[in-house]
């Protein structure tokens, strides 16, 4: 394929990553917390030739000399510290976009799945965690066991997007007898799940997720306190910038292979939803972020001047 630059083009290039993450990788600023073990040795698929033959950080660094400037999906009130930091990357313009969120009311609703709409419905109000560890990542089979327990043993009400591992059959993803024990305080969906809809429901309290940034902007914008466990890339990061602003606890996780039990799991929801002191800390904080994940009138600014700083290249 001929690069844009060819026919005089401009290129704009999406940064994937908060500002905190790219000014902690470029040394402007050091982490707050160093990176267990096992996220470290995961990093190393950025250097992996993937079937392009190139690797992401080649890919990266190549998209970066061509471009002719930066967006990044974030903003001054949301990392006060960091964007400040980064005006320019690789000698080109950083742009914040704002945190474009979803519209509270967007997607479609939980009342298109009955099923979910009844079980939301018979929970008490605050009482469910919601469960959704996103896509690109799935737990292998163990691991899907261990989380499985780990929300049995916390005995709270869960309603569970589950992707099931590849190569396990459909009657082993779950630990014998898991639902029957369960019946009626959990709710395991292997499909499509209304994440908007189920976030929006008054019965779910805290949000246990991945820690992507969609995930992230999307349970703040409900409130919710977040139980998190990341997996790669980003995600790592996104948590401890999340922890250090108490608005959730990660589940604690083994240094070197980062497997977790279901004890872990058990104790981090309960802090999220039931132990009144640490909830009562991540419920406030929550709010605060809440606050500015939802002002619609200020994310629509930061996409004006972005448009605003378009227009030379218009030219």
């Amino acid at each position: 394929m001929t690069p844009a630059r060819v026919y005089q083009v401009p290129c704009g290039m999406l940064l994937l990553g908060t500002a905190t993450l790219f000014t902690t990788w470029t040394g402007l600023t050091p982490e707050a917390a160093p990176p267990p073990r096992f996220e470290t040795e995961r990093r190393s698929v950025m250097t992996t030739r993937r079937a392009s033959g190139m690797t992401s950080m080649e890919r990266f660094s190549l998209t970066l000399s061509r471009c002719n400037l930066l967006a990044i999906r974030s903003c001054v009130e949301w990392e006060p510290e960091s964007v400040p930091l980064l005006p320019t990357l690789g000698g080109k313009p950083v742009i914040p976009l704002g945190l474009l969120p979803p519209s509270p009311d967007g997607g479609r609703g939980a009342g298109e799945d009955a099923a979910v709409s009844c079980w939301l419905d018979q929970q008490p109000a605050r009482s469910a965690v919601y469960v959704a560890l996103g896509s690109e990542v799935p737990l292998c089979a163990e691991q899907v066991h261990e989380l499985a327990l780990g929300l049995e043993l916390a005995g709270t009400p869960f309603i569970w997007a589950l992707r099931k591992p590849d190569g396990v059959a459909d009657a082993d993803v779950l630990p014998p007898g898991f639902e029957e024990r369960t019946r009626g305080r959990g709710l395991v969906l292997t499909g499509w799940a209304p994440q908007m809809s189920i976030l929006a429901h008054g019965a779910v309290g805290a949000f246990l997720t991945h820690c992507g940034c969609s995930s992230i902007i999307e349970g703040l914008l409900f409130g919710h306190p977040l139980v998190m466990l990341p997996m790669l890339g980003d995600q790592g990061p996104n948590a401890r910038l999340m922890e250090a602003r108490k608005v959730g606890v990660q589940v604690p996780r083994n240094e070197d292979d980062g497997s977790f039990s279901r004890e872990d799991v058990a104790g981090a929801v309960r802090a999220a939803l039931v132990d009144e002191e640490t909830r009562r800390i991540f419920v406030a904080n929550a709010k605060k972020m809440q606050e500015i994940v939802a002002d619609s009138e200020c994310h629509e600014r930061y996409i004006d001047d972005f448009i605003q700083q378009l227009r030379p290249y218009q030219e």
